[in-house]
């Protein structure tokens, strides 16, 4: 009987991942509050138990088993401002911190992005010195995503040890492993849409990252749910260009096909960019879980 809680949920990545590697928890306790990731995580997920306010539970009461928490830290990325942690959102990790030491789980998992080492030494240091594992999400599917993992189990002692696992086996998966045989109209670039993007700012301009087919993805972010039109993924595709669609972006995460397909493509690109790759998710709960 495994209890799992998940602290910034989402879409519920880590429970698919689990019924990956054939483990349904007795309970699935998802913390998140943007409505429509709970939609499509329940939608899909219908015995996933969502909670709101984590500040009024009592965690030593539940007895969990499993904790898993998404930092939505961008604020430490190399590719982003590195506010650090005196950005109001980043201090969200001091709560988890909080959660960890209540609900006193077995088994933990924290994901975060790749950043500066005296910021992962910050987080290290509240996590009772536990080193994280880089992975590179392109071992199992068509994009690039490095991100780390800090991972470890509860010893007799009450005592965390790190863990340590392998990296996934590559799958050499390229773009053309992932595309749609068909894909409607609207995705492809007019002549006048192209011409359009050639006179915006070097920096914004999309053509010059154009993806092949035998090529991978860059990371997947949210960003180009906001900023969809600026910072578009492009790809050749029968001697044209179009945009990804959504289906070809869980791919990329290696969600099920049509994981998303209930809300529009905005909130589609969103929890998309926002969330984990499955399989590797997958391959460390193996590891861990095993």
């Amino acid at each position: 009987m495994l209890k799992v809680l998940s602290l910034f949920d989402w879409i519920a990545c880590g429970l698919v991942a689990l019924k990956r590697i054939w483990i349904n928890p007795s309970h699935y306790f998802a913390s998140e509050i943007d409505p429509y990731a709970k939609y499509i995580a329940k939608r899909n997920n219908p015995e996933l138990i969502h909670i709101w306010n984590v500040k009024k539970i009592k965690w030593e009461e539940y007895d969990i088993d499993l904790l898993i928490w998404w930092s939505p830290c961008q604020w430490f990325s190399l590719a982003g401002k590195q506010l650090n942690f005196n950005d109001p959102r980043s201090k969200l990790f001091f709560e988890y911190v909080r959660i960890l030491k209540e609900a006193k789980p077995k088994y933990f998992l924290l994901e975060n992005v790749v950043m500066k080492q005296e910021r992962i030494n910050i987080i290290s240091k509240k996590l009772y010195w536990i080193k994280p594992i880089e992975i590179n999400s392109n071992l199992v599917s068509a994009q690039n995503r490095r991100r780390l993992y800090w991972i470890w189990i509860r010893n007799e002692k009450w005592e965390y040890n790190q863990i340590n696992i392998s990296l996934p086996n590559n799958k050499w998966i390229k773009m053309r492993n992932i595309m749609q045989s068909f894909v409607d109209k609207s995705y492809y670039l007019t002549i006048e849409q192209i011409n359009s993007i050639k006179k915006r700012k070097s920096y914004q301009n999309p053509l010059k990252w154009i993806l092949l087919p035998q090529s991978k993805s860059p990371t997947l972010t949210a960003r180009w749910a906001w900023e969809y039109h600026s910072w578009m993924i492009l790809i050749w595709d029968k001697w044209k260009i179009r945009k990804l669609t959504p289906l070809e972006c869980e791919r990329l995460q290696t969600l099920p096909d049509n994981y998303t397909a209930w809300v529009d493509n905005f909130q589609r690109y969103k929890m998309l960019g926002n969330w984990w790759t499955v399989d590797v998710i997958a391959h460390i709960f193996k590891s861990i879980l095993k």
